[in-house]
């Protein structure tokens, strides 16, 4: 979720793996929605080694069930013009929130699919269901404008690397180590957020699995004190008998910096040789 947020104008998470964003101006400097949205799926695949599906759609409930439309891996682009088309023929089961018993009653008075539920008489639909069917009927005529809301919450920052076959060699691990830092480094900045703990995760042939931390002081936004804590905490594992399998870095205990703490990120960001830009 953190790899995506970045993208978003609003970000809200609808469960662990599953988020709603509004990208109305964002995605004007990607070359549009669809562009952007293979973009994000490009940046999962290769960061995370996972697949996604994404809907594409000018309101909510159409995007969730365009997403759910080419699972596991799909990429479903609703056009604006064409939201009444593309939901019409599915059934009312497609609909988030309609489950067995409200789709049993729907079917009861002749409602099988979106349409039969956009075409309905309203006063007769609200008889029927009250003010449920306030929300049924707006889905189903493309006219359900819920917004995107902003309730992400950034717990940690990290990335991680298997190597393709495991080594003894630390000169890798460490020119490793510090790619991996310097991508959580930028995703750091480019969230606006500062840390206050830094994590190592470290796997050995026969995914012998270490986690190793340490909490600064202060919390901050310096690449020079991931570099150094990393090292720190290498120092145990050096001279471990087997070989390194996967490596990984994280910071944590993260808060969001205002405009003071903007300006200190892109010093410290300077004095890393690093540049940024900041607003």
């Amino acid at each position: 979720m953190e790899r995506i947020r970045k993208y978003a104008d609003k970000f809200e998470q609808m469960s662990i793996d599953e988020a709603c964003m509004e990208v109305t101006k964002s995605c004007q400097q990607y070359g549009g929605p669809v562009a952007l949205a293979k973009r994000i799926k490009d940046e999962v695949k290769t960061k995370e080694g996972l697949v996604c599906s994404i809907g594409i759609a000018p309101n909510k409930s159409a995007a969730k069930i365009a997403c759910d439309f080419q699972k596991p891996d799909g990429l479903t682009y609703v056009d604006p013009e064409h939201v009444r088309e593309f939901l019409a023929p599915l059934p009312v089961s497609k609909i988030s929130g309609v489950g067995e018993k409200t789709e049993a009653a729907l079917n009861e008075i002749g409602i099988k699919t979106i349409d039969d539920l956009a075409k309905y008489p309203p006063k007769a639909l609200y008889k029927q269901f009250g003010k449920t069917s306030v929300w049924l009927w707006a889905i189903a005529n493309a006219e359900e404008k819920v917004e995107v809301i902003e309730n992400y919450v950034m717990k940690s920052i990290g990335a991680e690397t298997t190597f393709d076959v495991d080594t003894d060699d630390w000169a890798v691990v460490d020119r490793q180590l510090g790619a991996l830092e310097d991508d959580v480094h930028k995703r750091l900045i480019e969230s606006k957020m500062r840390y206050r703990t830094v994590v190592l995760k470290i796997r050995f042939t026969g995914f012998e699995t270490y986690t190793r931390e340490k909490t600064i002081r202060f919390p901050t936004t310096k690449k020079d004190t991931i570099s150094t804590v990393v090292e720190e905490l290498t120092k145990e594992f050096r001279n471990h008998p087997k070989k390194v399998r996967l490596v990984g870095v994280r910071v944590t205990g993260l808060e969001e910096i205002g405009a003071a703490g903007r300006a200190k990120a892109t010093l410290d960001s300077f004095v890393s040789g690093m540049p940024t830009q900041q607003p």
